[in-house]
């Protein structure tokens, strides 16, 4: 489904991304991790169109994403989910959900409804301010958001960054569901690689800005040095 080769990025002048190869298969859900710095967001942002690309490919479905400006590659169904800074604080819960699909015409109605019914704790806070959300229920929000432009393929970026464990999992859960009920395509940047590793099929390792480990989730999360040496785990 996405097919990136040999490629190098960065922002600027700035390179981050050195030679990223890799094949993200439809319907799977591929995680991401590494340490600080490694590159892991800067990919994400590169796939959506928010960095400076110096050389290599990213096919989507048979089309070259490169050089196309977000809206662009968004209209082919790519949805990506910032870490902070991805619903509108100041307006309400049904306004941003209204702004997400202010482009699908007569079937935003029934596209907002469809997210509701996929994120049903949303209705309680339909005119309440973004803003005032706890960060699982904004995480809920970005991803009610994303759902209604109806996409193929989503991309997270560490979407349990300061929320609480019971909070991270049911964002998680959601994550998953999202596969499975609605035959989403995922890729995953967590901070929390263990339980990132264990939902996940396929795994990419980043170590300053190149792949040091491509393969299986399970392969990883029990490689006895790398699992060690980058991820923290034992």
């Amino acid at each position: 489904m996405l097919t990136i080769k040999n490629l190098s990025a960065g922002y600027g002048r700035l390179q981050v991304l050195y030679d990223i190869s890799l094949d993200v298969q439809r319907r799977s859900v591929s995680v991401i991790v590494g340490p600080n710095g490694s590159g892991k967001s800067t990919l994400l942002k590169t796939i959506f169109g928010l960095t400076t690309i110096f050389s290599g490919e990213i096919k989507y479905n048979g089309y070259e994403l490169k050089g196309l400006p977000p809206h662009k590659i968004a209209e082919k169904g790519v949805a990506y989910l910032p870490q902070t800074n991805n619903v509108f604080n100041t307006l309400k819960v049904r306004e941003n959900l209204l702004m997400a699909g202010y482009r699908c015409g007569g079937e935003l109605k029934d596209r907002v409804e469809e997210s509701l019914n996929f994120f049903p704790l949303l209705r309680n806070y339909l005119d309440r301010k973004a803003g005032t959300l706890s960060g699982g229920e904004k995480q809920m929000l970005a991803m009610a958001m994303a759902l209604i432009r109806s996409p193929q393929i989503m991309l997270f970026d560490e979407p349990t960054a300061n929320l609480s464990p019971k909070l991270s999992k049911e964002v998680l859960d959601k994550i998953i569901e999202l596969r499975e009920s609605k035959d989403m395509t995922i890729i995953l940047v967590e901070q929390n690689a263990k339980k990132a590793l264990e939902l996940g099929e396929q795994a990419y390792l980043l170590v300053s800005g190149r792949v040091a480990f491509k393969g299986q989730s399970q392969d990883l999360l029990t490689h006895p040095q790398l699992s060690k040496l980058y991820l923290g785990l034992k």
